[in-house]
C-alpha cells in the first residue's frame, strides 16, 4: 500500500499509521452527554414532580422534550457535520449543553425546566456524528474497513455512564437537590470545549482532503414539519383521548405535508428516496427504534416505580439500577471487536423477550434479589443490540453522507424514547402503581418479539461484518 501524508488535527499523519487517538477523547465526552443526563434523570423525576406538585404524565415532558429536540437535531446536525466538517458543529453543541444547564439548575418553574432539556437535546445531538464522521475519515486514511475496536470503546464509555448516572443523581439529589444534576452539565461541557477546540481538525484541513462536501442549503421547512409532526403525535400519546382526535388529523395532515416536502425538495431535511433503496439500513433504523422503546421505557418506568410503589430512595433506586448497566457493559466487551452482528441481535432480542416477561413477576414485595435479576436480564440486551445496530450503520450507509445517516440512527433512538415516554405516560396516569407497570410489560414484550421477527426477516444481516 502506498504511504502518503495528510494533516489532521493540525500534526502530519501517515495513511498507513494507527487510529489518531488524540480524537478519542473528545469523541467520547461529547458522546457522553446525552447518555449521562437520561440516566440521572430517572431517579430524579419523582423528586421533580413533588417539588412543582406534577404528577407523572407531566414530568414526562421533561423526557419527551429532550428527545423530541433530538430527534430533530440529530439529522439536522448530522447534514451540516457532512458539510462543514465536526469541529464548529462539536463546539456549537456542547457549549449549548452548559447553557442548558444553566438554565435547568435555576429554574423556577416546571416548564422553564422543559425548556433547559430541550436545549440540552439539542447541543447533545452534535457529538454524535461528528465522531461517526472522524470515524470515517480515519478508516479512509489508516485503510482499516471497520473500526469495530472504536465502535466499541465508544458503546462502552455510554454504558459505563448509564453505570454512574442513577446513582450519581441520587447522590446530588441527596446532597443539594435535584438541581445539581443539571449543574453537572457546566463542567462537562467546559471540558468538551476544551478538547475539541485543541484536538478536532478544521474544516479547511477536511476539505483539503476532500473529506467535506461543499454546504448545502438547509432545508427549513422540512425541519418545521417534522418537529411539528412529532410534537403533535406526542401529546396525544401522552394523554391519548377520544376528546383529543383532532391531534391525530394534525398529525397526519402535516405529516403528509412533510413527506411531500422530503420527496420534492433537491436537498431535504430527512433523505426519504435514500431510506427507501436502502432497505438493510431502513431494517436497522426499525431495530433502533424498537430497542429504544424497550431500553427507555424500563429505564423511567422502573425507576419511577422503585421509588413511588416500592418506596425506595432515589439513592437505592439508582443502586439497583447498576447491575443493569454492568450486564450491558460486560456483554458489549466481550462482543465489541466482533463486528458480526446477526448472532448479537438474535441473542439479545431473545434475552430481551425473557426480560420483559420476567417484569410481570414484580409486585410491591418483591424481594431485592428478584429485582436486581430482572434488571440484570434486561441489561443484556441493551449491550448486544446497540452495539450490533451501529456496526450494521456503519457497513451500510454511504460513506458520503455518514454524519447524516449516523444521525439519523440517533433519531430512531430517540424516537424510541419518545415512545417510551408516551407509554410511561400513559400507564402511569395515577401514577407509578404495579398495575402501571406490568401493562408497560406487556408492551414491552409485544415489541420484543416484533424485533426478534424484524431480525430473522433481514437476511443482509449474514453479510455484515464477514469478509467479502
Amino acid at each position: 500500500m502506498t504511504r502518503t501524508s495528510t494533516w489532521l488535527g493540525g500534526r502530519r499523519r501517515s495513511a498507513g499509521a494507527g487510529f489518531d487517538r488524540r480524537l478519542i477523547a473528545p469523541m467520547i465526552l461529547g458522546s457522553i452527554l446525552n447518555p449521562i443526563n437520561s440516566a440521572m434523570l430517572a431517579v430524579a423525576l419523582i423528586p421533580i414532580g413533588q417539588a412543582f406538585n406534577a404528577a407523572p404524565s407531566e414530568t414526562a415532558w421533561l423526557i419527551t422534550g429532550l428527545y423530541v429536540a433530538t430527534a430533530v437535531g440529530q439529522p439536522v446536525i448530522g447534514r451540516l457535520v457532512d458539510a462543514y466538517g465536526p469541529r464548529l458543529l462539536y463546539l456549537t453543541g456542547t457549549a449549548l449543553v452548559g447553557v442548558a444547564g444553566l438554565i435547568g439548575m435555576l429554574a423556577p418553574e416546571l416548564w422553564v425546566l422543559i425548556l433547559s432539556r430541550v436545549l440540552l437535546g439539542f447541543g447533545t445531538s452534535a457529538a454524535y456524528p461528528a465522531s461517526m464522521f472522524l470515524l470515517r475519515t480515519e478508516s479512509e486514511r489508516t485503510g482499516v474497513r471497520s473500526p469495530s475496536g472504536i465502535l466499541a470503546a465508544l458503546s462502552i464509555c455510554n454504558q459505563v455512564v448509564s453505570v454512574f448516572g442513577p446513582p450519581l443523581g441520587g447522590l446530588l439529589i441527596g446532597v443539594g437537590g435535584w438541581h445539581w444534576i443539571f449543574g453537572v452539565n457546566v463542567p462537562l461541557s467546559l471540558a468538551c470545549l476544551v478538547l475539541g477546540a485543541l484536538r478536532l481538525p478544521r474544516a479547511s484541513t477536511l476539505r483539503r482532503q476532500g473529506h467535506a462536501p461543499a454546504a448545502e442549503g438547509a432545508d427549513i421547512t422540512g425541519m418545521v414539519l417534522f418537529a411539528a409532526t412529532l410534537t403533535a403525535f406526542m401529546m396525544f400519546l401522552m394523554d391519548p383521548e377520544v376528546g383529543h382526535w383532532y391531534l391525530l388529523v394534525l398529525t397526519a395532515a402535516v405529516g403528509g405535508g412533510f413527506v411531500l416536502r422530503e420527496l420534492r425538495t433537491p436537498a431535504p431535511f430527512l433523505d426519504l428516496r435514500v431510506l427507501g433503496g436502502n432497505l438493510p439500513l431502513l431494517a436497522t433504523y426499525v431495530r433502533q427504534f424498537l430497542a429504544f422503546i424497550t431500553s427507555y421505557a424500563f429505564l423511567f418506568g422502573f425507576t419511577q416505580w422503585l421509588e413511588e410503589s416500592r418506596s425506595l430512595s432515589p439513592s437505592a433506586a439508582g443502586l439497583l439500577l447498576l447491575p443493569m448497566s454492568v450486564a450491558a457493559i460486560a456483554v458489549t466487551a466481550a462482543t465489541g471487536r466482533h463486528p458480526e452482528v446477526r448472532g448479537k441481535l438474535l441473542a439479545g432480542s431473545l434475552v430481551q423477550i425473557v426480560g420483559c416477561a420476567a417484569m410481570l413477576l414484580l409486585h410491591a414485595t418483591s424481594p431485592v434479589w428478584l429485582l436486581v435479576l430482572v434488571g440484570t436480564v434486561l441489561g443484556i440486551p441493551q449491550g448486544l443490540n446497540g452495539l450490533a445496530n451501529q456496526n450494521a450503520l456503519y457497513a451500510q450507509a454511504d460513506p458520503a453522507r455518514m454524519g447524516s445517516s449516523a444521525g439519523l440512527l440517533r433519531t430512531f433512538m430517540y424516537l424510541g424514547a419518545l415512545a417510551a415516554s408516551a407509554a410511561n405516560a400513559a400507564f402511569y396516569r395515577d401514577g407509578a402503581t404495579t398495575a402501571g407497570l406490568h401493562h408497560l410489560a406487556w408492551l414491552l414484550l409485544a415489541i420484543a418479539v416484533l424485533f426478534l421477527t424484524v431480525t430473522v426477516v433481514d437476511r443482509s444481516l449474514r453479510r455484515v461484518g464477514r469478509p467479502s
